[in-house]
C-alpha cells in the first residue's frame, strides 16, 4: 500500500473520528470513491489507534485520574472519582465488546460494509442527532456522569457497529437527550472511544500477528502515526467550536452526504 494512500487513510480519520459524521464509514467509502484496492479491517483499526493515542494525551488529565482509579477499583473500592470514572468507562464498555465480537466470529462486519447502509445511517441517525440536539436539556456536566447514564450512552454505543452510524455521532446523541451539555457530551464520547478502540485494536491485531503479516503490520504503523498527528489538531479544533457552535453543520453535512450515497447506490 502506498505512502500517500496510508496519508489519506489517517487524515480522514484523524479528522473525521471526533466529528459525528462516522470515520469508519469515510474509511469504507475511501476504497469506492478513488477504485483503489479497500485498505480493510486492519488499517482502519490502525488509524484508530493513532486516533486514540491522540484522545489520551488531549484528555490526559481524566485518563490519569481513571488509571488511579483503576488501581482502586481492581481492590474493589470505587470511593473516588477516578475510580467511578474507571467503573463507568468499563461498563459502558462491554455491550459493544459482546455485540462486536459476535459480529466478528458470524463474518457479518465485512457485509454490512456497503454504501447503501452508510447512506441509510448516515442520513437517519443524522436526523436522530439533530432531535437530540434540539430537544435535550443542557443541566448535566461530565462529572455528573451516572450508572445509569453510562448503560444507557454504552447500549448506543453498540448501534455504531454499523457502518455509517459514528461512534463519537451516536453516543454524543445519547448524552445530548440524556441532558449533558455539548461540550460535556463530546469529552464523555471521546473517552468512551478509549477502551472500545483499546478493545477492537487488541483483537485485530493478534488476527494481523497470527497471520505473520508483517507489511501489514507496519502500514498498520505508519497509518496510526499519520492518524495520531490529524486527529490531535482536529480535536483540539472541534472542542474549542463546540462552546459556540452546536451540531447542525455536522447533520446537514449527512443528510447531503447521506442522500448522495443513497443516490449513488441505487442509480
Amino acid at each position: 500500500m502506498s505512502l500517500y494512500y496510508l496519508l489519506i487513510a489517517a487524515v480522514i480519520q484523524g479528522i473525521t473520528e471526533f466529528l459525528p459524521v462516522s470515520s469508519s464509514g469515510h474509511l469504507i467509502l475511501l476504497p469506492a470513491l478513488s477504485g483503489a484496492q479497500d485498505q480493510g479491517l486492519a488499517i482502519d483499526v490502525a488509524v484508530h489507534v493513532g486516533t486514540l493515542l491522540a484522545v489520551i494525551l488531549y484528555f490526559w488529565r481524566d485518563v490519569r485520574s481513571a488509571l488511579i482509579g483503576l488501581g482502586r477499583l481492581a481492590r474493589g473500592k470505587v470511593d473516588t472519582p477516578g475510580a467511578m470514572l474507571a467503573f463507568l468507562l468499563i461498563l459502558s464498555t462491554v455491550p459493544v465488546m459482546i455485540v462486536g465480537l459476535a459480529i466478528k466470529l458470524a463474518g457479518l462486519d465485512e457485509a454490512m460494509r456497503s454504501v447503501a447502509v452508510i447512506g441509510w445511517t448516515m442520513l437517519g441517525f443524522g436526523i436522530v442527532l439533530y432531535w437530540a440536539d434540539r430537544t435535550g436539556a443542557t443541566t448535566k456536566a461530565k462529572d455528573d456522569w451516572t450508572l445509569k447514564d453510562a448503560v444507557a450512552m454504552g447500549l448506543a454505543q453498540v448501534i455504531a457497529l454499523i457502518p455509517g452510524t459514528s461512534r463519537s455521532g451516536i453516543t454524543i446523541t445519547a448524552a445530548r437527550k440524556l441532558g449533558y451539555d455539548r461540550e460535556s457530551a463530546a469529552t464523555l464520547s471521546m473517552l468512551m472511544s478509549i477502551p472500545t478502540i483499546i478493545a477492537s485494536g487488541v483483537l485485530l491485531g493478534a488476527d494481523v500477528v497470527g497471520q505473520a503479516n508483517w507489511a501489514l503490520a507496519r502500514d498498520g504503523g505508519i497509518a496510526a502515526a499519520f492518524a495520531f498527528v490529524a486527529a490531535l489538531l482536529a480535536l483540539k479544533l472541534m472542542m474549542k467550536l463546540l462552546k459556540s457552535v452546536d451540531f447542525t453543520p455536522y447533520v446537514i453535512y449527512r443528510i447531503i452526504f447521506g442522500l448522495f450515497l443513497l443516490w449513488w447506490a441505487y442509480s
